[in-house]
């Protein structure tokens, strides 16, 4: 099963990348760069087959960032802005943990949640909650890094870790 997520996640990255809509939000377009590829018809169509009929088998995680800013309108709205620089943040610093899932559609996930450890401390555990709306339920949720040190920010599904961001606090 964790095989055919990581398929589907990876077709919903193909299939709705640049061109998805966000739920209550406006299309979004794509900064004129080189053209984006079509996806196959089989990823178009098992993309669609868990959107519509994938309820009860959990969220798909397509995408997760570390951010400073996400948009409030325009065209880019409830798309993250501004990533936190790789050379990491001020201690003390607030920082949004943006995601981007394939939800069923229909479904309400409430089993998600972001841990926020500090070396080997959790220092924070934030609840996220994402309902099957549209074709890409997106959220971003603010952690804060207190002390300056090496942090680490965990996605779990219940026990099952969906994707772990590290980052420095100076």
């Amino acid at each position: 099963m964790a095989g055919n997520l990581k398929k589907l996640a990876m077709c919903a990255v193909v299939a709705f990348g640049g061109a998805a809509m966000a739920q209550n939000a406006e299309p979004t377009t794509a900064p004129a760069q080189e053209p984006v590829k079509a996806p196959s018809a089989d990823a178009v169509k098992s993309t669609w087959d868990y959107f519509y009929r994938g309820q009860g088998q959990g969220p798909v995680l397509v995408d997760a960032r570390l951010c400073t800013e996400v948009a409030k309108e325009g065209p880019n709205k409830f798309e993250c802005v501004t990533e936190v620089s790789p050379d990491g943040v001020k201690a003390g610093s607030s920082v949004m943990v943006w995601q981007a899932y394939l939800v069923p559609q229909g479904d309400t996930i409430e089993d998600v949640t972001i841990q926020v450890k500090q070396g080997n401390v959790v220092r924070e555990t934030k609840d996220v909650k994402l309902k099957g709306e549209g074709w890409r339920a997106r959220q971003w949720t603010g952690v804060r890094l207190s002390k300056p040190g090496e942090w680490t920010i965990t996605l779990l599904r219940g026990e099952q870790e969906l994707k772990s961001i590290k980052v420095k606090a100076l």
